[in-house]
């Protein structure tokens, strides 16, 4: 099983690197919607 064994490499990074991606883009979305700045 090393798939299982590797997983959490691809994973971790995967998650550090899309999660904050989606949280900058939501954003984004919702000030130019708002029109905040």
């Amino acid at each position: 099983m090393t798939t299982l064994n590797n997983l959490p490499s691809i994973f971790v990074p995967l998650v550090g690197l899309v999660f904050p991606a989606l949280a900058m883009a939501s954003l984004f979305l919702n000030v130019q919607k708002n029109k905040i700045f």
